[in-house]
Formats: C-alpha cells, sequence, structure tokens
C-alpha cells in the first residue's frame, strides 16, 4: 500500500454541523447521514450554537434545543450533540474546527451547512481560514441553489475545500416548523 493511501486509511473523518437548531428536525438527520455515507464519517458532531449572529433571537432555550436534537437522534449513535461556546470560550466555527484539531492532528473535519448559509459565508469571521481548515459540505437547498452558486463565497473558494451537494431534499426547515 502507498504511503497516500495509508495516511488516508489513518485519517479520522468527522463532520461538524452547526447551528441553533431552532428546532433540529429531519432535515439535520438527512444531510448528516448523507454525509457519513458519502464521505465516510465516523461521527457527526451537532454544534448547537446559543445565538447565530445572522438570525433572530431562539424561540427556545438553549438545553431545550440540545434536550430536543438528542430525543430526535435517540436511534444515531454516530451524531453526537453539544454546545462548545463555553468550552472554547467563543461561538466562531473557526475557533470550533481549531478545538477539534487540537487534540488530533489526523483529524479530517468535513464542515456540513446548507445553501443558505453560503450566500452569507463570506461575512463569516475568518471565512477563508476556515477554508484552508477543512472539507466544506454545502447541501444544495430548496430555492436556494441559484443564489448560492452565484455567492461570493462560492466564487472565491475552490472545489478542493467546497463540495456542493445535490441529493434528494426534505422539504422542511427550522422557520418553517416555528410556524407551527
Amino acid at each position: 500500500m502507498d504511503q497516500g493511501k495509508l495516511e488516508n486509511k489513518l485519517k479520522n473523518k468527522i463532520g461538524i454541523l452547526g447551528g441553533t437548531f431552532d428546532p433540529a428536525h429531519r432535515g439535520h438527520i438527512k444531510i448528516s447521514k448523507e454525509a457519513k455515507k458519502r464521505f465516510h464519517l465516523s461521527k457527526v458532531y451537532w454544534a448547537i450554537t446559543k445565538q447565530n449572529p445572522f438570525k433572530k433571537i431562539s424561540t427556545k432555550s438553549l438545553s431545550e434545543r440540545i434536550r430536543y436534537a438528542k430525543k430526535l437522534n435517540i436511534n444515531n449513535n454516530f451524531i453526537s450533540i453539544k454546545c462548545y461556546e463555553s468550552k472554547i470560550k467563543s461561538n466562531r466555527t473557526i475557533d470550533l474546527i481549531k478545538f477539534f484539531r487540537k487534540n488530533n492532528k489526523n483529524l479530517e473535519i468535513f464542515f456540513i451547512m446548507g445553501a443558505d448559509n453560503l450566500i452569507n459565508f463570506h461575512k463569516w469571521e475568518k471565512w477563508k481560514q476556515i477554508s484552508k481548515n477543512c472539507n466544506i459540505l454545502v447541501f444544495d437547498r430548496i430555492k436556494y441553489k441559484s443564489k448560492s452558486l452565484k455567492s461570493l463565497s462560492y466564487k472565491k473558494l475552490n472545489e478542493k475545500s467546497l463540495k456542493f451537494i445535490n441529493f434528494k431534499k426534505v422539504n422542511i426547515s427550522s422557520s418553517k416548523l416555528r410556524k407551527i
């Protein structure tokens, strides 16, 4: 076995899906399962944030959102749910990636997001550094594909660091669920 294949085999691959999860839903589970399957991830971490700086204040408390996400994933042992902000003293994605990488140099990180988030990704703190420290998986969302493919972020990042994933979508969103 050549050195490149051996290193790839020894690498631990994880996914990180960040967000407010207000509320968590089957769409989050679907993209977590799809990422795990396509990229051979050992685990997907749902990093639940206290507050997304680009969204309105969450309707539920952090503990309620974490509890609900765990209940929803009772049968998905590969998904780990937690808020890391107190532990890493930051709510920035780049700091979360550095936290995971700090204890495991052989870690390959796949940051998972919906196409709606790609549109404003260039406004995230150190967004170019994020793309250099992990693979970015952008999952297509109904009504967001065209706008996300025209975004500054998509145009600036190369195919090595960003993969746009087309898949059988679930027509659901947290904002739709909050209106119910």
